[in-house]
């Protein structure tokens, strides 16, 4: 019932350039979104659904860490700031 409905109403996996998820290319949300796995006798295929929650937890985990690594950079680089402008103020108040 559910492909007879997705086939009356025009899947949008058509529509995008790509609906296959691969390794080289970063995960975008509309993949996400719009993924639909294929439905078995007793539901959708767990082994699929698996692979892909695979691949999103894999993603968001560099994300994360790419995420961190940036915030401690900033992090890093506010004193490093704080300190050069404690020195400048220091150096102009004696002159």
């Amino acid at each position: 019932m559910r492909n007879l409905i997705r086939r009356l109403a025009g899947r949008r996996d058509e529509e995008q350039p790509t609906a296959q998820v691969t390794r080289s290319q970063p995960l975008r949300p509309w993949q996400i979104r719009e993924r639909c796995f294929n439905v078995r006798r007793r539901g959708l295929d767990p082994v699929e659904i698996r692979a892909f929650l695979h691949k999103v937890a894999d993603e968001l985990t560099v994300a994360q860490t790419a995420l961190r690594a940036v915030q401690e950079e900033n992090v890093r680089i506010k004193n490093t700031l704080r300190s050069w402008q404690s020195a400048q103020s220091t150096n102009h108040r004696y002159r």
